[in-house]
């Protein structure tokens, strides 16, 4: 056994209503890769909270201990300054500023009133160098892709002389390629001495890096399993996470009609808003009938989104051309009330940014869509709003002591509850879930699978855009390919696998 860098013992953290963590304990040895498993709610990003300082020392019960020295850390740069640096799931990044600036932001080069520009650039492109990215420091963090700014975080926590790093879902929104790119890194890191925690939903990529893995369930921990020494498989960390055998990752959909076409969308072409000789989306035809899921897959910046965000009232692009038909008929709409009103609905995949309002309770986010169901003479009716976000929490087992809850204070798993409450109060015909498991544990993504599986039982359409190939394949009837703006393929759910997509992608152009 190596030396042991952080020790947390007895972690007690509670919140109104709501005991965070109960007596967790975590040893992590100098030079390891930890990874901290559970569902959504778990208590694993409260743990790592407390460790970096962001829930300060007299907020929780229990000790730490890093490096042999009992800590005390009232905010962040307390733990920072001992080489503990976090990098959240949502990143921190300014888009209109450069790689540089966003790096060394707080924690300035240069004297007293004064940055040292050559200075912040040097150091930057050093440790830009040390995460294998070629851009220059100078280049706008909104020039660059999701992939490259995750490494832009891992750069900046370097510049922070990060001794242990702690990242929470560190590839929840890239691609699998850049996924890859990013836990070899991590791999490389070790090899160099650094000691690193990683939260993550996507056990694979769990069973590729870590050296133990600790199991937290219920605010407790479970269990830790060196990898080394035990085998290790995803059914095994599953069961410890939910506490049961999960043998199947997405519910059986059977007896389930598909009928008519619900939606067409022919020679549909969108430009960017900004750059508008950029075409995002190229003369694509698509179309789902009642009762069907349909699944669109693509790597990041194929294009997949922004076709989602212009059908559902051209709430994104310009020179928007194309036939969108609902129930056969030619239809425009052009704006997202519109759009509302024909009964379609789009789920977004920014669920904290765009989806919810954080700061508001669950009652209230539930009837935003739909405002006009539960207001009398313009006056909104609290009871009617109420009941009806009781109702919603119970039919999708909304785990809150309250739909007074804020959805800001909710787990992932249970904000996409929320969210996807919120556009099935609209009583769409049509409903576009755009990555709808993102961040996400497993229990939480089967009942979500479930809910879809629901939806089209009783007769609605559902497209799926996901970046994730085994839930397609799993949860969908087609499989639309999109690379580059365009559709290069179309498959039966039933004779895909993720070998013939990726070449129908691959095949089409760079597949970049």
């Amino acid at each position: 056994m190596g030396k042991i860098l952080l020790e947390m013992k007895n972690i007690t953290k509670t919140f109104p209503g709501v005991k965070a963590l109960d007596n967790v304990n975590l040893q992590v040895e100098e030079g390891e890769i930890h990874a901290l498993v559970g569902e959504n709610g778990a208590g694993k990003s409260t743990l790592m909270n407390v460790l970096s300082g962001i829930y300060p020392y007299g907020s929780y019960e229990g000790d730490i201990i890093y490096d042999g020295e009992v800590c005390e850390f009232h905010k962040i740069t307390d733990s920072e300054k001992k080489g503990i640096v976090i990098i959240h799931q949502e990143l921190a990044l300014v888009p209109q500023m450069s790689i540089g600036e966003n790096m060394f932001l707080g924690n300035e080069r240069g004297k007293k009133n004064a940055i040292n520009w050559n200075e912040t650039y040097g150091e930057a492109d050093k440790y830009l160098k040390m995460v294998g990215l070629s851009e220059s420091s100078r280049v706008l963090i909104k020039d660059i892709g999701t992939g490259k700014q995750q490494l832009v975080e891992i750069a900046k926590a370097l510049a922070k002389n990060a001794r242990l790093l702690i990242l929470d879902e560190p590839t929840s929104s890239l691609n699998e390629t850049d996924s890859k790119a990013l836990l070899d890194l991590m791999l490389e890191f070790k090899k160099q001495g650094m000691t690193m925690i990683i939260i993550s939903h996507k056990l694979n990529e769990v069973v590729y890096v870590a050296d133990k893995i600790t199991v937290v369930r219920d605010g407790s921990t479970v269990e830790t399993i060196d990898c080394h020494t035990t085998e290790v498989s995803e059914p095994r960390i599953i069961k410890g996470m939910v506490g049961r055998e999960f043998t199947d990752r997405f519910p059986k959909r059977s007896g389930v009609e598909i009928g008519e076409v619900n939606m067409e969308v022919e020679n549909w072409t969108v430009y960017h808003p900004v750059y508008a000789e950029r075409k995002v989306v190229d003369n694509v035809n698509m179309n789902v009938k009642k009762g069907e899921v349909v699944g669109i897959y693509g790597l990041m910046g194929a294009g997949r989104t922004e076709l989602a965000m212009s059908i559902f009232g051209k709430s994104y692009g310009t020179g928007i051309k194309g036939t969108l038909k609902i129930n056969g008929k030619p239809t425009v709409l052009k704006n997202p009330r519109e759009a509302i009103n024909a009964k379609l609905a789009y789920v977004t995949e920014d669920r904290k940014g765009n989806g919810l309002i954080l700061s508001n309770p669950i009652r209230v986010n539930t009837t935003l869509a739909n405002m006009k169901a539960v207001c009398d003479r313009g006056i909104i009716d609290t009871d009617k709003e109420y009941q009806v976000s009781v109702e919603y929490k119970d039919k999708l087992k909304t785990k809150t002591p309250s739909v007074e809850q804020n959805v800001g204070n909710l787990s992932g798993g249970n904000q996409q509850k929320v969210l996807l409450a919120k556009w099935m109060f609209t009583d769409p015909d049509i409903l576009i879930l755009d990555e709808p498991t993102r961040g996400i544990d497993v229990g939480a993504k089967y009942e979500i699978y479930c809910i879809i599986n629901d939806l089209v039982a009783a007769g609605k359409s559902v497209v799926m855009i996901s970046s994730e190939l085994p839930e397609v394949i799993g949860m969908s009837d087609r499989i639309y390919i999109m690379n580059e703006g365009k559709f290069v393929g179309e498959m039966k759910a039933s004779e895909a696998t993720q070998e013939n997509i990726m070449a129908c992608i691959l095949q089409s152009g760079r597949g970049e």
